[in-house]
């Protein structure tokens, strides 16, 4: 006859127990009986395996009913063969993780590690550019200089001197962190020994005294596109800092600054300038060259009576979209040159003409209003 004791016992649940209550009993055992929280309690160690003994046979349809209809000869074999408590911690983590906060995982996460120095990536570098609005319009290339890290040439990034190897570290076993246990709680710290890199090098490369990297100051060629926009943020893959341990190189962001233009600006994708007429142009039409940004001529068709502030639109002659290839408008906003001096004859002939808006306006608040101000 069996001397295992009944396993609905061992959890103290009913032959009719739902799995959410068999789980709920193994996870209230499992935390009285766990090694963390009973070290070198070798009594705790056997009613915890008991219990996991228990819980895996229960929790698994299966394996329940055939232990119901044949009891422990039914699952013979089938359980109980974790070698040790790592075993164990490997097939039940998800039970142990939900309640010691991850910190099971983290421990055997550490212990899973393979040996030996594990490739890092380098750090991303940033280096901001400055670029004029029609550079930003026809898009331009710019040198940026930088200082950053490069795989050692002497060494190939091996850090070694020829023949020779990094060396394991004996502390934390090339994991990079030691385990600690406070309680039945662990906590991971970054090897001190080894400074968290899995390994030490005993006899270092004479270039770069095994830091395995080299600092070189490079000037670096950049596309900005046409279109771009202010606070941008270019990336140049890989030209950030070198990895270590074979590990890939960071990148280099490039945020871009466009100065202001004294005749331009932009609104969205719309490239925007002022045009001051004459007072006749406005009133009298005609037509006038202007210059875009780019250096070529728009000729524009002035409408007889344009009021100031009319927006004249040219289309598909503003900042190019980078993505989808369709452009912007050319804005041009009118506005009136108002002269500061006269001379007796032009002046006489605005008076003049006040005189005759006059007669066809209401009160002084109209042209003929601002023509009187402006002559008087």
């Amino acid at each position: 006859m069996s001397t295992k004791r009944d396993f609905y016992d061992i959890l103290s649940v009913s032959k009719t127990a739902s799995v959410d209550e068999i789980k709920k009993a193994y996870r209230k055992l499992a935390m009285q009986y766990h090694p963390d929280k009973n070290p070198g309690d070798k009594a705790a160690e056997a009613k915890f395996r008991e219990a996991t003994e228990a819980y895996e046979v229960l929790s698994d349809q299966t394996k329940r009913q055939k232990y119901d209809q044949y009891g422990h000869a039914g699952v013979h074999g089938q359980h109980g063969q974790h070698a040790n408590m790592d075993d164990i911690f490997e097939n039940f983590g998800d039970i142990f993780e939900s309640f010691f906060g991850g910190q099971q995982g983290a421990r055997k996460k550490s212990q899973r590690q393979a040996s030996g120095p594990q490739p890092q990536r380098g750090h991303d570098l940033s280096q901001r550019i400055e670029i004029t609005l029609k550079e930003a319009y026809l898009g331009c290339k710019k040198d940026v200089k930088i200082y950053h890290f490069e795989v050692c040439g002497g060494c190939k990034g091996s850090g070694c001197k020829d023949g020779t190897k990094p060396t394991i570290c004996s502390t934390c076993h090339g994991a990079g962190s030691v385990v600690h246990q406070q309680g039945f709680f662990n906590f991971s710290q970054p090897c001190t020994k080894c400074r968290g890199q899995g390994a030490t090098i005993t006899s270092p490369c004479g270039e770069c005294r095994g830091s395995m990297r080299t600092q070189k100051y490079e000037t670096i060629s950049i596309n900005i596109p046409a279109g771009i926009y202010q606070g941008a943020e270019l990336r140049v893959v890989g030209k950030g800092d070198a990895g270590v341990f074979g590990g890939p190189a960071g990148d280099l962001f490039v945020p871009v600054d466009i100065t202001p233009d004294k005749v331009f600006h932009r609104r969205e994708y719309d490239l925007v300038t002022t045009l001051t007429l004459t007072y006749p142009q406005l009133v009298l039409g005609c037509q006038i060259e202007i210059e875009h940004i780019d250096g070529t001529k728009e000729l524009l068709k002035i409408p007889k009576g344009c009021a100031v502030g009319k927006e004249i639109i040219i289309a598909g002659k503003g900042f190019p979209q980078l993505r989808g290839g369709a452009r912007g408008r050319f804005i041009i906003v009118t506005a009136c040159d108002i002269p500061t001096k006269l001379d007796e004859e032009s002046r006489s002939a605005l008076l003049s003409f006040a005189e005759k808006l006059g007669n066809k306006s209401q009160g002084s608040s109209g042209i003929a209003g601002f023509f009187k101000k402006f002559l008087g």
